[in-house]
């Protein structure tokens, strides 16, 4: 868990780049990158620590959202603070989470 949070922190607050270099790129793929990475993020969360309370989870997971979209702001590296980054960010940890929830009950 600590390496993979680690990890994307460092991808979300490296230099950005352009989305038109590779054929696959399209408008909005940050968005849907931003997504699945705090859906396994939340998931992984939950798996290190089942038994957390959800709002415990929630400010959690928002308060690191909202840190990395500040940063990135802030350190001037051609990132930006949005706020559909931070609506995603919500969106993805709260599928993961669900998604979390729904394995364990199926597998109890």
């Amino acid at each position: 868990m600590p390496i993979y949070w680690a990890f994307i922190t460092y991808m979300l607050l490296r230099p950005g780049l352009e989305n038109n270099e590779f054929p696959f790129m399209f408008e909005g793929i940050d968005k849907l990158l931003h997504l699945s990475i705090f859906a396994m993020l939340g998931f992984c969360f939950m798996a290190a620590i089942p038994k957390i309370k959800f709002l415990y989870f929630f400010q959690i997971m928002i308060i690191y959202g909202l840190l990395t979209e500040i940063l990135q702001d802030e350190m001037h590296w051609g990132r930006s603070l949005e706020f559909l980054d931070l609506i995603a960010d919500t969106v993805g940890c709260l599928c993961g989470y669900f998604v979390f929830k729904k394995l364990r009950s199926l597998t109890i």
